[in-house]
């Protein structure tokens, strides 16, 4: 199913409507839908490398918007809505020991869990059913989401089509090792400087 989303997306990379469909599938997929915004991302740049950055922005401001009506499922509609969803997609259990991780490490978490590949509804349905600072979250979203989204656009961009097949199959290792990265350097900055 997800290899004709692709081609399919492909083929529809470089039209009108496909930046719609992008922030479409980012909104939807930080509360409820299973298919990440990758599967449309990487063949919009590949068709319009100039656009990487647009598209990237896209993906970020649709997903942190829909991450809010992950975060108000979780927080107000949890028992009615939010468990079902993650039912549904077979995540039930997730939250078991993932909302005292949110409570415990707060933004870090957010940003952490929001770079990776698992589902981004979890990471907001947990939020709000921990009842997070709104504020923090929606900081630690932003953070999180343009950190992952703007890494695929710009590899894709620098790289091209060579590097698609690596981002598919490996980016949970692309983020762990840029998030790895990205806290050593401020770790040393920290102690060093």
């Amino acid at each position: 199913m997800l290899r004709g989303l692709y081609d399919w997306t492909m083929r529809k990379a470089a039209s009108d409507k496909a930046p719609q469909a992008l922030a479409t599938v980012s909104f939807a997929e930080s509360s409820f839908f299973p298919i990440p915004p990758d599967i449309m991302l990487i063949p919009m740049v590949l068709s319009q490398p100039r656009k990487a950055w647009w598209y990237a922005t896209i993906a970020t401001v649709s997903s942190v918007i829909g991450g809010l009506f992950g975060y108000a499922i979780g927080y107000y509609l949890f028992d009615a809505v939010g468990l079902p969803i993650l039912k549904f997609y077979g995540n039930e259990h997730a939250l078991d020991g993932f909302e005292a991780f949110v409570r415990e490490y707060g933004v870090a978490a957010v940003i952490v869990k929001g770079m990776t590949p698992i589902p981004y509804k979890v990471v907001t349905i947990a939020a709000g059913v921990g009842k997070m600072d709104l504020l923090a979250f929606i900081g630690a979203s932003i953070v999180a989401r343009a950190m992952r989204f703007y890494l695929v656009a710009g590899l894709l961009y620098f790289f091209g089509e060579p590097i698609r097949s690596f981002i598919e199959e490996r980016l949970a290792l692309v983020t762990t090792a840029f998030l790895v990265l990205l806290v050593g350097g401020f770790v040393a900055v920290r102690y060093v400087f």
